[in-house]
């Protein structure tokens, strides 16, 4: 025997020996056995092996690019392995698809939504499945929307089963993601961070209906980069590191501290480094903004050097009010002043040329162009500035600008060239805020910045909006995080219906203040003095 094949098999029997703790004599309903995973100048995923119990939450956690989420999809079928064993209910198995996968009864919902918008929500959960009328063989629309509606209610979701899925929040999509791996009575459920767009009340739905799945034996592998949620849920924590399998623990024995070190090999400080003093300049203000009943005479200032914070709950109209500010959507009426100066934002190309950028929540659909590589879409906001004579670019200048902001960044990457769609999701985001660092734009627009991103990339991140805001950029910074918000921010604005209830001075704001404004239904058009007099 080979001194690698007795590496592996001491591997295949570390992780035999970790699903044996806490597990009271069950047997694994999945075995994943030495299992390996490449992708052009990047190894994935290195000989990992892990049990998953019948009725057990399994956490899957590490930083972005350690391989959870590959790992994951070399069992749910969308990678095929190129070395290890899948063992299925005591069999070896190969999932060369999705369909095969479900169809064994392994089902994932993915970090990054997986639906078609312009298909009902109905359409999306049964699509493929599809009952049929008899004789005419036409899609029974009514008994998928019935099925749909008894899905919905197990989820407690009042969501029309013939909503078109492009009309949905990105929330509100995650659900029906739920919905349809539910839909499949799926012994094996693989969440990818399933709680990264939702509101503190649909993650405590969502863990209700968790906690049923495992009392019904279901083995749930669960990814998630909030660790908070790790104690709430999980019974074991499977620690993965630079494509490699560290340990299992149980979840009672293990710390949350003692977790992030074998996550990142050293030891990570939460607290973020000190916010600069803030300017009195103006650079961007919004008068009487105004969009139906989504958006309410919402008036702000953000000057130069600060970060001000956006609090709200799930359909505050935060990302409205942005959208509308960086000219992706329509106003009904309002100013908006870049330096004191009126001006018109009717597009983004409007928006970009005022200096104002925006980086979306949902970064894939709206951040980047995947299918092109990492230094195309650093450039692509700025291609202007890299075009030389009769309009050739300028390869050499890209191509060291890229290096620079992979450099700055820290984006983990094989090279410039590689194509953005292979990069994990923290990376990703990375990609996409340093587009907006080529076009050196005044003020940055940061939806749910830290989404889906792991403890050391927040670290990375945060550490990046203190470096803005001291080089004098301007930060609007969203987030569903109120630590994040309080830890970041000068000053809080906190939404409640398309409106702003009040504007708080982050240094002596609570979270129980602004869960106050977030709460304020029905108040007036304006703050009220009190919250408004840190503006």
């Amino acid at each position: 025997m080979t001194g690698g094949h007795r590496d592996s098999q001491d591997r295949d029997v570390a992780a035999t020996d970790a699903a044996g703790r806490g597990s009271g004599g069950r047997a694994p309903i999945v075995s994943l056995r030495g299992i390996s995973k490449s992708f052009p100048g990047v190894l994935a995923v290195q000989e990992v092996s892990v049990d998953i119990l019948p009725g057990e939450v399994h956490a899957l956690v590490g930083e972005n690019g350690a391989g959870k989420s590959t790992l994951m999809k070399v069992l749910a079928g969308v990678y095929t392995k190129d070395a290890g064993r899948v063992i299925y209910k005591g069999r070896e198995v190969e999932i060369p698809t999705p369909r095969a996968a479900q169809q064994l009864g392994i089902s994932m919902i993915h970090q990054e939504l997986n639906l078609m918008p312009h298909l009902t929500v109905a359409q999306n959960v049964f699509i493929g499945r599809e009952p049929r009328r008899r004789l005419t063989f036409l899609v029974d629309e009514k008994e998928i929307n019935d099925k749909t509606q008894q899905l919905m209610a197990l989820l407690h979701l009042t969501v029309d089963p013939r909503t078109r899925v492009s009309a949905l929040t990105v929330a509100r999509q995650q659900m029906v993601e739920i919905a349809r791996a539910l839909s499949f009575n799926s012994e094996v459920l693989i969440m990818d961070e399933p709680t990264a767009a939702l509101a503190d009340t649909e993650i405590e739905e969502l863990f209700h209906i968790i906690r049923q799945l495992r009392e019904k034996g279901v083995g749930i592998v669960y990814i998630t980069h909030r660790l908070d949620e790790l104690k709430r849920i999980s019974d074991r924590i499977t620690v993965m590191r630079d494509g490699r399998y560290i340990d299992t623990v149980p979840t009672l024995e293990a710390s949350i501290d003692q977790v992030i070190r074998m996550m990142v090999g050293r030891t990570i400080f939460q607290a973020a480094p000190e916010i600069p003093d803030q300017t009195q300049e103006v650079v961007l203000e919004v008068r009487n903004l105004r969009r139906g009943n989504v958006i309410k005479d919402v008036s702000f200032q953000l000057r130069r050097g600060e970060i001000l914070g956006f609090a709200g709950l799930l359909g505050a109209g935060r990302t409205e009010v942005m959208r509308a500010v960086f000219g992706a959507d329509p106003i009904d009426a309002g100013e908006i002043y870049v330096r004191g100066k009126r001006v018109r934002v009717k597009s983004p190309k409007d928006a970009v040329r005022y200096g104002i950028g925006y980086l979306s929540e949902d970064r894939k659909r709206y951040g980047l162009t995947l299918g092109l590589d990492v230094e195309s879409n650093l450039v692509l906001s700025a291609l202007e500035k890299f075009l030389g004579w009769l309009g050739w670019v300028k390869n050499a200048v890209t191509r060291s600008t890229a290096l620079r902001v992979i450099d700055k960044l820290a984006i983990k990457t094989p090279s410039p060239e590689q194509k953005v769609r292979n990069l994990s999701g923290g990376n990703q985001q990375k990609v996409v805020v340093g587009k907006w660092l080529v076009a050196d734009t005044e003020v940055l627009i940061f939806d749910e910045p830290t989404r889906g991103i792991d403890v050391g990339a927040k670290s990375e991140i945060y550490t990046l909006l203190n470096d803005l805001a001291r080089q004098g950029k301007s930060v609007i910074m969203i987030s569903s995080e109120l630590p994040e918000t309080l830890r970041m921010s000068h000053r809080i604005a906190v939404m409640c219906e398309g409106r702003i209830t009040g504007v708080l001075d982050a240094s002596g704001a609570t979270q129980e203040m602004i869960m106050k404004y977030a709460t304020m239904r029905g108040g007036g058009s304006h703050p009220t003095p009190a919250a408004h007099a840190a503006s």
